[in-house]
């Protein structure tokens, strides 16, 4: 969640032009972040669990693209996108230990 405040706190500044297009993107990945995983966890089986997981990887990376996108545009501070990017990178490495726990729910050890 902390990620999502930091893109709606940083976005407030960019251009006005860029509401309907780089802010909603952002804004739209970030809040899919952590409602994808909360939709996961609301259903009955493991490999919902997963695919939810992953769209919200999907949505991470797609973040990514945009805070490089916004950061060669010059609308974030080098401040700012290292501690988006920083944050984003966190959640990413979650992510991926999460899919990974829960892909080994499944498997039978020797």
């Amino acid at each position: 969640m902390i990620l999502c405040d930091e893109i709606y706190r940083v976005s407030k500044s960019y251009p006005k032009d860029e509401l309907f297009g780089l802010v909603s993107q952002m804004r739209r990945a970030a809040v899919s972040i952590p409602s994808n995983i909360a939709e996961g966890y609301g259903r009955s089986t493991n490999a919902e669990v997963i695919h939810f997981l992953y769209n919200s990887l999907g949505s991470s990376n797609e973040l990514d693209t945009q805070i490089l996108i916004s950061k060669s545009q010059n609308y974030l501070t080098d401040e700012d996108f290292t501690k988006i990017d920083n944050l984003n990178g966190d959640v990413n490495k979650m992510l991926h230990s999460l899919i990974y726990k829960r892909s080994q729910v499944n498997t039978v050890k020797p």
